[in-house]
Order: structure tokens, then sequence, then C-alpha cells
């Protein structure tokens, strides 16, 4: 099943039920404030992984920058979850009050009104990307408000999504660029050494972040599944050392891309990408078409066909349903 909202030029896709669906997923802080420092990244981190544990989503891939997150997420086809998984999830969330935790187990057993209605609470906050979002951004901004002694919204608006086709190729690359954030920020030149991403995590051993990456490498033995990561972050021949190959300006890139001409992918994933963000779905041509037939009714009639290529490099058959009014960077 497939549900999407239009408004404002921009299309929300979103996929539930019978298919497994990836989303990059973005949300900036009220006006662009940079309010998140390293001690608010990393209660948002730990947020991050424990709401996505309560949800059943796996986050492949995130950044937290000082002023909007990125998070990479897949969502499983609908799964049954058992009273006692249910209740597993619910103490990572809500913490080890086990006296609260035998009562919810007792009531569950009862199977009464109250354990129906409260099961049924529970799980529609579960296998949604909405919800998942939802919830973290909630959570993290009642934190934030009670520690810093403030009133308000701490989040922009609704958070915005591109659909990624799961395979390989079009998830591998969405996540490097991802990680690439504090690269493109000018805070490193290895987002290695950017603690508050996925790749940094990996590489500090966090067996959530190695998870979610070797998921989309599809490669069991990690070393070998990062050193295929690597390539899409660095480039051939382009690693982030003393003495080894610039990478071009985004001044250079744009140039470049004006008069006509490509650039490598991993130049490209070092400037701010629109495809990424604005481009509603993101895949092969017939990963868009399929989604754009269920479209077509709210598309307007003059648009025959969903993809749309994309530009500037070799996206190794990559498209996107949204035409891009402006620059491909910015």
């Amino acid at each position: 099943m497939v549900k999407h909202t239009i408004g404002m030029g921009l299309i929300r896709v979103k996929v539930y039920g019978e298919v497994e669906a990836v989303y990059h997923c973005m949300s900036r802080v009220v006006s662009g404030e940079r309010w998140l420092q390293n001690s608010a990244k990393e209660v948002l981190r730990r947020q991050m992984w424990r709401v996505s544990d309560f949800c059943g989503v796996e986050v492949l891939t995130y950044c937290i920058m000082s002023n909007h997150i990125h998070l990479l997420i897949r969502v499983p086809a609908k799964q049954e979850v058992s009273d006692e998984e249910l209740l597993r999830r619910v103490l990572v969330l809500y913490g080890d009050d086990q006296g609260s935790i035998e009562v919810l187990a007792r009531m569950l057993q009862e199977d009464g009104e109250d354990a129906q209605a409260w099961r049924k609470l529970m799980l529609s906050r579960m296998g949604d990307v909405s919800m998942y979002m939802k919830m973290l951004k909630q959570r993290f901004s009642i934190w934030y408000n009670r520690s810093h002694q403030r009133l308000g919204t701490l989040w922009a608006d609704r958070f915005k999504s591109v659909l990624v086709e799961d395979m390989n190729f079009a998830v591998e690359i969405v996540a490097a660029y991802i990680d690439l954030n504090a690269v493109r920020g000018g805070l490193c030149r290895d987002p290695g050494s950017y603690r508050f991403c996925g790749y940094a995590e990996a590489m500090a051993g966090s067996h959530f972040s190695r998870r979610g990456i070797s998921s989309f490498t599809h490669i069991d033995e990690w070393q070998r599944a990062m050193n295929g990561y690597r390539m899409a972050l660095f480039g051939k021949g382009a690693m982030p050392k003393a003495g080894g190959q610039p990478y071009l300006d985004r001044i250079k890139v744009k140039h470049i891309l004006a008069s006509g001409g490509k650039v490598s992918l991993a130049e490209l994933l070092r400037c701010r990408v629109r495809y990424f963000t604005e481009g509603a779905i993101l895949g092969s041509a017939d990963f868009v078409q399929e989604h754009f037939e269920r479209l077509r009714h709210q598309l307007g009639p003059n648009r025959k066909s969903g993809p749309r290529q994309m530009k500037g490099a070799d996206w190794g058959g990559l498209t996107v349903l949204r035409d891009l009014q402006k620059e491909v960077i910015s």
C-alpha cells in the first residue's frame, strides 16, 4: 500500500504494510538555530537507537549536525509482535521499572479490554516511519526544553523524506551522502573523525551501526563490507590522508556542471545535492515508474512518465521522481 500527500510543491510518498521500504529522512531545528551541541547530539543519538528498537525500524546510518539531522531508515514489512517482544520494547524505551513491566505482563496475560486497548496503542506506534520520526523528535524536544529551561517548538515543520529503492547501489549512495554531512560542513576531511554519524560509530565498533552498514552492502564480514563502503565515501584513489588527491571545491563543481560537464560521484557527494532531499523517490527507472503510476492522478495530466535522470555524474542509472527547478547542487 502506498500513501502520499502533495503540498507546497513537494511529494511525500510512504509505503507500508506489504513490503520493506527505505527512507532518507531529514529534520531541521526551528529557524536553523545551531542549538544541538555535543551533549545534545549524544542524547539524540541514544534516543535514536532506543526509539528505533521500540518501533521495530532499522537505522542504516545517520548524521546529527548542530541544526539538522539526517537518518536513513529501513521499515520492515508488517510483522506480528508477540506480547513478550512488546514488553521488551517497552522496557527498552521507558526504562527498567520492573514493577510496571510485571503489572503489564499480568494485564496482557489476562487479555481483558484494557490489555487489548494498550496492546493496540503500542502496536500503532511501530513499523511506521512517520511515527518513528514523531516519537524521536517529541522525546528529544521534551528533554531539550527541560534541560535548557525553554518553551516552544524545537523542530521546524514536518520532517522531509525521500523514498529510496532498497537495492545496494541506491542505498549505499544515499548512505554515503548522509555520512559525508560533516565533510560538506567543513568540520572534517574524513567522516570517521566526526563522532555523530553512522560511519564513525561503526568504525568505533558499534554493533548497531555496523549491522546497518552491512545490511545494505550485503557483506557479512565486517572488514570487507567497510572496504566496499569506503569506496562510496571517498572514491577510487581519493583517500582522506595527507598528500592524497584533493577534491574539487563546490564552486569548481558548480562551474563544471554549469558548462555541461560531469564530475566524479566522490566530488559530487561533497556538495549539497538536492536530489537526495527533494527528489521524492530515488531508484531505478522501473522503481520510480511503478510509484509514478500510483501517483499519476495527483501529478497532473501533462506528466506522462515518472523517472527523471539525475545529472552531474554517472549515477549508475539512478533516477528521481521530482523535477528540480533549481540547480542540482546548492
